[in-house]
C-alpha cells in the first residue's frame, strides 16, 4: 500500500504534472512536423535544408564547442525535426527590453560599489581581481572579517544566532527550500521578525523546491508577513528559459552579516536526514564592507524576478566595516551575458598556482578548457587534488564524474572519493593564499545556465582553515588509482559515451 500511495503521490505531484505537458508538446511537435512531411514534400524538403542551415550557422557561432557537439549530433540524427527544435530550444540573444536591464542592472553595481584602490601582492592575482571587477561590477574589498565552516550543522547553529539580531531587514535567496527541522526553526524567527516590523524577503527557486514547497504552504509564509519570490516559475512551456535556476544560497542580515556556500535549507545538509551517509557541505559567513556585495546582489536578482524596485540606500544604510581578515572579492555569474566568470575564474586560479591546487565539488562535469588546464597543472608539477563523493545523488552524473578519472590521473592529478557519504561543498584553494568558497558545482549547468554566486578570498584565516578541512577529508576518503578509474565494464563504457554527448544538458 505504501508503495501504490507514494506512485499516486508522484502522479498528481506539480513536478509530474508539469513534466507530462513539456513531453506531450515535444510530441506533438514531432507529430505535427513529420504528418506535414509526409502529406507536403516541399515542407519535408524544407525541414531537412532549415537543418543544414543551422548546422553551418550553429559551426560559425562562438560558443562552446560542446554544446555545439550536442546539437549537432542531436541534429544529425533527427534531420527532420532537429532544426526546427534547435531554433525553438537554443540559446539565443537575450530580447531588447532584457538586455536594457542587464546594462541596468550592471551599471547599478559599478554606482553602488564603487572600485577601490586596493591591491595584491602577486600582479598576477590582481589580473584576476580585475577580470571579475570589469565583468561583474562587484569590488575587492578589506575592512571585512570572515568565518568557516567545514560541515553545515555549524553554519545553521550561527545562521540562527545571526538571524536573531536582526532589526531592519532579512534577505534570504535559496535553490532548494524544504519543510523540516533545518527550515521549520528558521522560519520561526522570521515570522517572529516580520511581526516585530522587520523587512523578510524569501526567494526560492522553483525547480529547486518544486517537491518541497506547495503553493498552500507558500500562502501560509506570505500570510506571516514574509515577502516572497518564486524565481522562474516552472510551467509547461518548452523553452531555453527553463534551465536558467537561481543556484545562490545567500542569507543577508541588515548589510551587516552575510552567509553564503552549497548549505540549502534542507535537513539533509544538517544530517538530520539520511539521504546518501554523511553530507559534507561548507560555508562562509562575512561581517563588514563585503557584506556590501551580497545585498546588491540580492537586490538585483529580486527586481529582475519580481518587476519591482527596491530603495538600495535603504538597505545599504546599515552596512559598516570591521577590522580586516584579508581581502575579499564576492562576485555573481549569470547565465544572461557573455560571461562564463565562475568558470573563468577557476581556470585562472589554476593557471596561477605555482605549488598546489585543491577542490571540492560534488560533480565533476568539465569542458575540454577546464580539462586542459588541470591536466596541464599537473604535468608542471603543481599538486593538483580534487575530491569527490563517493555516495551520489544522480547515478548519471555521477558515471560522468568517474569518466573524467583516467585522463586526469595520467596527467598527475589526485582524486579522492569521499567515503563517508555525499560531498557537496564548492571549494577551491591554492598555495595558502587564495580560497574560492560558493555554490557553484563544476558542471556544465552551474558555469553556463544557472545564477551562482561565490567569494574569493585573499591572504585571510579563511584560507588555512579550507585547506585544513580538506586535507582531513582526505583522511576519510579512498584515493582513485588509474587502475581503479579503468577497472569498468564494456556496459558502463557504452553508457558513459552516449552520456558524455549530452553532458552539457546535465
Amino acid at each position: 500500500m505504501r508503495i501504490i500511495k507514494k506512485i499516486v503521490n508522484v502522479m498528481f505531484s506539480r513536478l509530474f504534472i508539469v513534466a507530462v505537458m513539456l513531453v506531450l508538446q515535444i510530441a506533438l511537435f514531432v507529430i505535427t512536423v513529420y504528418y506535414f512531411s509526409q502529406q507536403y514534400f516541399n515542407f519535408y524538403i524544407f525541414c531537412y535544408v532549415l537543418s543544414v542551415l543551422v548546422l553551418l550557422a550553429m559551426i560559425s557561432r562562438h560558443e562552446n564547442p560542446e554544446f555545439k557537439i550536442t546539437w549537432i549530433i542531436a541534429i544529425m540524427m533527427f534531420p527532420l525535426v532537429g532544426g526546427v527544435f534547435y531554433l525553438f530550444l537554443s540559446k539565443r540573444s537575450n530580447p531588447a527590453k532584457l538586455e536594457r536591464q542587464i546594462e541596468e542592472a550592471h551599471l547599478a553595481v559599478h554606482r553602488w560599489m564603487p572600485r577601490g584602490n586596493i591591491k595584491l601582492d602577486d600582479p598576477r592575482d590582481m589580473l584576476q581581481c580585475e577580470y571579475i571587477q570589469r565583468v561583474t561590477g562587484y569590488s575587492l574589498c578589506e575592512n571585512t572579517s570572515a568565518e568557516y565552516f567545514q560541515v553545515g550543522e555549524d553554519m545553521f547553529k550561527q545562521m540562527l544566532e545571526e538571524l536573531k539580531t536582526a532589526k531592519h531587514y532579512i534577505f534570504m535567496e535559496y535553490f532548494i527550500i524544504s519543510p523540516g527541522i533545518m527550515f521549520d526553526s528558521i522560519l520561526e524567527i522570521l515570522k517572529e521578525k516580520a511581526a516585530a516590523g522587520v523587512q523578510v524577503y524569501l526567494m526560492y527557486d522553483d525547480v529547486g523546491s518544486i517537491s518541497t514547497i506547495s503553493r498552500k504552504y507558500r500562502k501560509a509564509i506570505t500570510a506571516a508577513g514574509i515577502k516572497v519570490c518564486v524565481f522562474n516559475s516552472f510551467r509547461p512551456h518548452v523553452s531555453m528559459v527553463l534551465n536558467h535556476r537561481d543556484h545562490r544560497k545567500i542569507t543577508v542580515v541588515d548589510g551587516k552579516t552575510a552567509f553564503c556556500g552549497g548549505i540549502n535549507l534542507a535537513d539533509e545538509y544538517i544530517n538530520r536526514h539520511d539521504r546518501f551517509g554523511h553530507w559534507k557541505d561548507t560555508g562562509v559567513m562575512l561581517k563588514g564592507e563585503a557584506v556590501r556585495a551580497f545585498v546588491l546582489m540580492f537586490i538585483q536578482q529580486w527586481q529582475f524576478a519580481m518587476h519591482e524596485n527596491m530603495e538600495v540606500d535603504e538597505f545599504l544604510a546599515h552596512c559598516e566595516a570591521r577590522p580586516s581578515d584579508g581581502k575579499f572579492l564576492v562576485f555573481g555569474d549569470s547565465p544572461l551575458d557573455n560571461y562564463n566568470v565562475t568558470e573563468t575564474a577557476y581556470i585562472n586560479s589554476i593557471h596561477l598556482a605555482k605549488r598546489y591546487i585543491y577542490i571540492t565539488t560534488p560533480y565533476l562535469i568539465i569542458d575540454f578548457s577546464m580539462m586542459q588546464a588541470l591536466c596541464n597543472a599537473a604535468l608542471s608539477g603543481v599538486d593538483v587534488r580534487i575530491y569527490t563523493p563517493c555516495r551520489y545523488d544522480k547515478w548519471y552524473v555521477h558515471m560522468l564524474t568517474r569518466s573524467n578519472y583516467a585522463q586526469l590521473i595520467r596527467s598527475g592529478v589526485k582524486i579522492f572519493e569521499y567515503t563517508p557519504g555525499f560531498i557537496h561543498g564548492k571549494m577551491l584553494v591554492s598555495d595558502d593564499s587564495t580560497s574560492i568558497v560558493g555554490t557553484c558545482n563544476m558542471d556544465f549547468r552551474s558555469f553556463h545556465l544557472h545564477f551562482e554566486c561565490s567569494v574569493l578570498m585573499y591572504d585571510c584565516s579563511v584560507v588555512d582553515a579550507v585547506k585544513d578541512d580538506m586535507l582531513d577529508c582526505q583522511e576519510h576518503s579512498h584515493e582513485i588509482s588509474l587502475e581503479d578509474a579503468l577497472k569498468v565494464s564494456l556496459w558502463h563504457r557504452v553508457v558513459r559515451s552516449l552520456l558524455r554527448l549530452f553532458a552539457p544538458m546535465m
